[in-house]
């Protein structure tokens, strides 16, 4: 390649990378406002449940069970009037695209069905009981987060410097994954998660099911759970090299359905953190049945993230969807380059 051309491609990279900067100031700069608005809003006893320091463990804490077998703590959406709850969700779509917030609060709402449709039941269901939460200050400078939880919904974001946005673990979940009767009837919050995975295992030949389906029967759940710490799993299934371009076009599509819920500029961080990691070693795998309506199971792995998803529970009617970055949960990565451009 001639000089010219070497000084082109390296302008139009130092161009990418500017502007995937500038962008992601932008997004972090906007959570920041929206955090402390929300903050602001808030009675002195309402922030002393909404507010925590960024170091000790409950920003480590997180799961996607109901409250009675998991409590949180943050401020509910009980505990807040209209304008607290508007603020709330202010911050909440700074994290989200317009589809990925539809579809939490479409997760928020099955509550109601699934008080409507228990008889006896132990637990709540109430879509006022979703919990907010910030750690440290929100601001510039430094590392700060916010969390928003509660049955089916675990979110969080990391922000290290104004500028760097982690943005996982990332937990979504539906009950029912179908609502099978009522004026929702039809009604599949996660829909493009589940058909893209079985699209992808549908295209595949013989010998290519062969590699990708680990297991005829399906786990009862996510093989992660709420494991702080997550290490690349095993078998890891088919890889994306033997795939035909077809094939990693819809391989491409199961990320999509995850990624496309966060807000533009994470979801390309996101992407722009897999490709240089390497496409080709992402691994697919499957586990259970194919037809529509029966239990089954996928993940997608690279070297840097992992994504599973289950729809075992109430009979194949009970999704539980999940993305991790092996080495970016909670904002590791990020901090650890952060104190180091502090120790030098």
């Amino acid at each position: 390649m001639s000089r010219l051309r070497l000084a082109v491609a390296a302008t139009i990279v130092v161009a990418l990378l500017g502007a995937a900067t500038m962008a992601s100031q932008r997004s972090a700069a906007a959570m920041a406002t929206s955090a402390n608005t929300f903050l602001a809003g808030l009675s002195a006893e309402q922030r002393a449940k909404a507010a925590f320091p960024f170091e000790g463990d409950e920003r480590l804490r997180w799961h996607f069970i109901p409250n009675e077998t998991f409590p949180r703590k943050g401020l509910m959406i009980k505990e807040m009037n209209e304008s607290q709850r508007a603020q709330a969700h202010g911050l909440l779509k700074t994290g989200l695209s317009q589809r990925g917030y539809m579809t939490v609060t479409g997760i928020i709402a099955l509550e109601d069905i699934l008080k409507a449709t228990e008889t006896g039941g132990r637990m709540a269901r109430d879509r006022e009981q979703y919990y907010f939460s910030v750690f440290g200050a929100p601001s510039a400078q430094g590392a700060w987060g916010w969390r928003v939880e509660g049955h089916h919904i675990s979110l969080r974001f990391t922000i290290v410097k104004g500028e760097m946005i982690a943005s996982s673990p990332a937990f979504l979940g539906t009950n029912p994954a179908e609502v099978r009767d009522g004026a929702q009837k039809g009604v599949r919050l996660l829909a493009d998660r589940e058909d893209a995975g079985r699209a992808l295992v549908e295209s595949l030949d013989a010998s290519q099911r062969q590699a990708a389906i680990i297991n005829a029967v399906a786990p009862t759940d996510i093989a992660t759970m709420n494991k702080n710490d997550i290490a690349p799993l095993d078998p890891a299934g088919l890889a994306a090299a033997t795939l035909t371009p077809k094939q990693r076009d819809l391989l491409m599509r199961v990320i999509d359905a995850y990624s496309s819920a966060m807000e533009a500029d994470v979801a390309a961080a996101l992407a722009k953190k897999i490709q240089q990691a390497g496409a080709d070693r992402i691994t697919f795998a499957w586990a259970g049945e194919t037809e529509r309506g029966k239990k089954h199971y996928y993940r997608v792995q690279g070297p840097t993230f992992l994504i599973e998803f289950d729809n075992t529970q109430n009979d194949g009617n009970h999704v539980h969807s999940v993305w991790r970055d092996f080495n970016g949960d909670f904002g590791r990565d990020l901090l650890r380059e952060h104190l180091k451009s502090v120790a030098h």
